[in-house]
């Protein structure tokens, strides 16, 4: 996907959260955003997978060899680290920071 499609989709996934006051709105939804992919990295360390924020519309996940792709919500995150890796961490697991699912 080029990097203008991933700008032009909007936060619609359910893990995206909404606050209803509209003069906080877009300062509370980027600290979640900022708290949201913070968890994401702190799940992903042990595989050496990272995901940064993209323009506050989509994510970049990276790979340790430098492999790239864009995702828009916390749903596509995990199918790119499939797609790029061969594997999936599981963040269910109670030993996340240790384990994941081939």
């Amino acid at each position: 996907m080029c990097g203008l499609c991933g700008a032009l989709g909007g936060e619609n996934h359910w893990t995206a959260g909404h606050t209803l006051d509209p003069e906080q709105a877009t300062h509370q939804r980027r600290r979640e955003r900022t708290y949201r992919i913070a968890l994401i990295n702190r799940v992903l360390s042990p595989s050496r997978v990272t995901v940064r924020d993209f323009q506050g519309s989509s994510y970049v996940v990276a790979t340790a060899t430098g492999q790239e792709a864009l995702a828009s919500d916390l749903g596509e995150i995990w199918a790119q680290i499939r797609a790029m890796t061969g594997r999936s961490p599981d963040p269910l697991t109670l030993k996340f920071g240790e384990a994941e699912v081939p």
